[in-house]
């Protein structure tokens, strides 16, 4: 996850974001680090032939009017350029100038080469250049992944789904079923999440989805088109907003500038096809490109019921079009939308003995994000990114309770049954988002470099939602708690900026300092969040890095209207505290060690049930059971240590280790600080892969996570009332078995007319463990029920380009 592999290139010569807001935008109109200005940086170190540092060498992008002079550590480093492929020319102080091949850069990395000089009298050897190692920008410090497309494309364990792929990295969980891509992150809530794909940020990635959760079934990002995923989990930089766990980033590939071409695929997420192709390549080098990929499950096409009373139908679209303008302007349009609908509930073959077979439920929903993004370089001096996006998503689900009104008697139709079963939740909603924002970043004297930009978020909600028998929840012993009827449609706005500046104070010190400032209008309250960070390299390759920061987070629309009293909440606070060593013998090995603490201040929690919070809940898609009255009086906190071992792929073996050893606390109105849900005090997971040959390639994941806390049921209370009731003298006081699975996949890659065409077959939880998932209350035999995760699973797939 940190850098690519570093092959070796025969060269000819070598090379081995109010008043803040303005204030802001007119003294620095400056940006974030990241991808959030989409250019990225190339550096590293100048040598003479025997190895000495080579000071004085004049390093430059062609094409470009950015260079950089090596210090007296040979070091140089040339920054803000676009994204894509760059010859370098080297000026030493001694000889001729020469020419790289064309290097590689990427959004939002620093890729580090090595340069090589010639001898002045033997200058027509031929030398080595190391391709760019890829690593996550100064700003930073720790808890940062970078994962490669291959790693989620090949993986046994991800499905070609990068939600899926990251809930193997340190500090990340899954929810209580493996069915659903949640990504909980240290103790957090999958709420706590921020996605944002080629600098739009987009609500939920995934199909299935609710606006009360950001995770669901599989994602809708096609990882074929992925080019760079970075992905942080705790002490991330101020550009980053309204979210206090983590930043998933994905920078999507350009089409190929060259010529028209395509891809078949098909797997977990259904069968598709991607095409490609230059712009204006008419007269010469083409000045941009443009790439589609379309998706669509196919199960329906087979059968109406896959076991729940139904089928999933999802349909899934990404686009990029990229153009240059000039050498210094580019612009780009993103587009990621899904249409999905699913029945589940009692069918002719539903077995009864499942809680499945008391409802009747269907959904269908759509969403869809679109970006332009215009990016101006400034030469050496900065770069500059404007980006305008919308979003826009619906929800509709009907859920009827087949048992509401007592046990259906046996023999009855179950169309029957259904029609005569009560509405007990109705939901017909939207959410629009609309955001302008700017990114600068400046290379200031003072300074190595100062970031700074500013966002304006217009919301439009439209809520129609219904709960007229109210909820049972199991957390009351009273039934049909807090009925509500929703009808409402409004704007909001929020407004957001930062500042932030990065400088080397010593040769082996660089330290990042900012902060940033939001206002929420819908709960009429700005906050401002202060965040630091320091890298120390102690060594060539051993670093000690530190980071501390205040996050905030609005609680979700639906939360904040669906009862007149949750227009009091305010946002909640996480503190992040992070600190750890990072050693990186070469380039192909990083070992890191890390601890952290993640202190929660302000969390919602529910009014009438004193032990519930907020924090607890957000992977499901019961909406209904996690609707209720709601306070700012919530605590908690998540600490923990973390290992991670990396080996990226040099020539056949690549993987990656993690150990977690995390404790995690949240208390509801009552105060008393409970273990939290997703509270996993030890977490393993191994992974990786072996390049048999050219042809074949096997890989596997082992994943083991000891019990998260459940509460038990209050058996007699229960059977008296016939629905799930927990005992609240117990909350979160048992713990479940350990959860472990292992995934396995075989790649085998053909020639078909000349071109590759991959076929991949695997099983996932090959042992078939009956992992634990839950307990439910069966209400129609009344009675618990051990709730399962995903048993033995088959995937079958392919991909071939044409």
């Amino acid at each position: 996850m940190t850098a690519v592999t570093r092959p070796t290139f025969a060269f000819r010569p070598s090379i081995s974001f109010a008043l803040a807001a303005v204030m802001l935008i007119l003294l620095c109109t400056s940006a974030a680090a990241q991808d959030t200005t989409g250019v990225g940086a190339i550096g590293g170190v100048v040598v003479n032939a025997v190895g000495q540092a080579a000071e004085g060498v004049r390093v430059c992008a062609l094409d470009t009017s950015s260079c950089a002079t090596s210090d007296a550590r040979g070091v140089f480093r040339i920054g803000e350029l676009r994204a894509g492929r760059y010859r370098l020319e080297i000026l030493p102080l001694e000889g001729l100038p020469f020419s790289t091949e064309p290097v590689d850069v990427r959004a939002g990395l620093d890729g580090t080469v090595e340069i090589t000089l010639p001898t002045v009298d033997d200058f027509q050897q031929t030398v080595t250049v190391t391709a760019p190692e890829f690593r996550a920008p100064e700003a930073v410090k720790n808890s940062g992944f970078l994962v490669a497309p291959r790693e989620i494309l090949k993986s046994a364990a991800a499905l070609q789904d990068v939600s899926r792929y990251v809930q193997g990295l340190p500090g990340v969980v899954i929810g209580t079923n493996d069915f659903r891509n949640d990504i909980i992150v240290r103790g957090g809530s999958p709420l706590e999440n921020l996605f944002v794909v080629d600098n739009v940020e987009i609500p939920n990635i995934n199909a299935f989805a609710n606006f009360a959760s950001a995770g669901g079934t599989v994602s809708l990002l096609d990882a074929e088109l992925l080019q760079d995923v970075t992905f942080l989990t705790g002490g991330y930089p101020a550009p980053f907003l309204n979210r206090t766990s983590s930043v998933l980033q994905v920078t999507q590939r350009e089409g190929s500038r060259k010529e028209f071409g395509g891809w078949a695929t098909l797997g977990f997420a259904g069968a598709g096809a991607i095409v490609e192709g230059p712009i204006g390549a008419g007269t010469g080098t083409a000045k941009g490109s443009w790439v589609v990929s379309a998706r669509r499950s196919f199960l329906d096409l087979f059968t109406d019921d896959v076991g729940f009373g139904g089928v999933p139908v999802v349909y899934a679209l990404n686009a990029k079009a990229v153009y240059d303008l000039t050498p210094r302007d580019r612009i780009w349009l993103v587009n990621i939308a899904g249409v999905d609908e699913i029945r589940l509930g009692l069918s002719e073959s539903t077995d009864l003995d499942e809680e499945i077979a008391n409802f009747d439920i269907r959904y269908d929903g759509w969403r869809s994000a679109t970006g332009f993004n215009w990016q101006r370089t400034f030469g050496s001096r900065g770069v500059g990114l404007l980006g305008i996006s919308h979003s826009q998503a619906k929800v509709g689900q009907q859920v009827k309770d087949l048992v509401a009104q007592g046990v259906p008697p046996p023999g009855v139709p179950p169309d029957a049954v259904i029609a005569q079963s009560p509405v007990v939740y109705l939901e017909d909603s939207r959410e629009g988002e609309t955001t302008v924002k700017y990114d600068l970043t400046l290379h200031l004297p003072l300074f190595d470099t100062v970031q700074a930009g500013g966002s304006f978020k217009t919301f439009r909600i439209d809520y129609t939602v219904e709960s007229p028998y109210g909820n049972d929840t199991p957390y009351s012993p009273v039934a049909g708690i807090d009925p509500f009827y929703l009808d409402t449609q409004f704007r909001s706005y929020q407004l957001g900026a930062y500042l932030q500046a990065s400088k080397r104070v010593a040769s082996r010190v660089n330290i990042t300092l900012g902060g940033r400032v939001d206002h929420y209008a819908i709960l009429s309250k700005a906050r401002f969040s202060p965040r630091a960070g320091v890298n120390v390299r102690l060594t060539d390759t051993l670093s000690w890095n530190s980071s501390a920061g205040s996050y905030y987070q609005q609680p979700a629309f639906l939360f904040v209207t669906a009862f007149p009293q949750n227009g009091s909440l305010v946002p909640w606070r996480a503190r992040h505290y992070v600190t750890g060593l990072a050693w990186s013998p070469d380039a192909s090995l990083r070992l890191t060690a890390e601890t952290y603490r993640k202190t929660y201040t302000d969390y919602p929690v529910a009014s009438d049930l004193p032990t519930v919070s907020l924090a607890n809940i957000g992977d499901t898609f019961n909406v209904r059971e996690i609707l209720f009255p709601l306070t700012s009086a919530g605590e908690g906190y998540s600490q923990g240590v973390e290992l991670f071992v990396e080996k990226r792929l040099t020539s056949k073996l690549y993987g990656q280790g993690n150990l977690s050893i995390a404790r995690t606390r949240h208390a509801g109105l009552d105060g008393v600080l409970r273990p939290g849900s997703f509270d996993y005090p030890l977490v393993f997971n191994l992974l990786g892969g072996y390049r048999l040959s050219p042809s074949w390639e096997l890989s596997a994941r082992l994943s083991f996570l000891s019990g998260r806390p459940f509460t038990p049921y209050n058996q007699p209370i229960s059977t008296q009332q016939r629905r799930g009731v927990y005992d609240l003298t117990r909350v979160n006081a048992e713990r479940a078995p350990d959860y472990s699975r292992i995934d396995i996949r075989v790649d085998r890659t053909f020639s078909v007319s000349g071109q590759p065409l991959n076929v991949f077959f695997g099983v996932q939880n090959v042992t078939n463990r009956r992992n634990f998932a839950s307990y439910n209350w069966n209400r129609r035999t009344n009675s618990q029920q051990f709730g399962e995760q995903q048993g033995l699973f088959p995937i079958l797939g392919f991909d071939w380009r044409f």
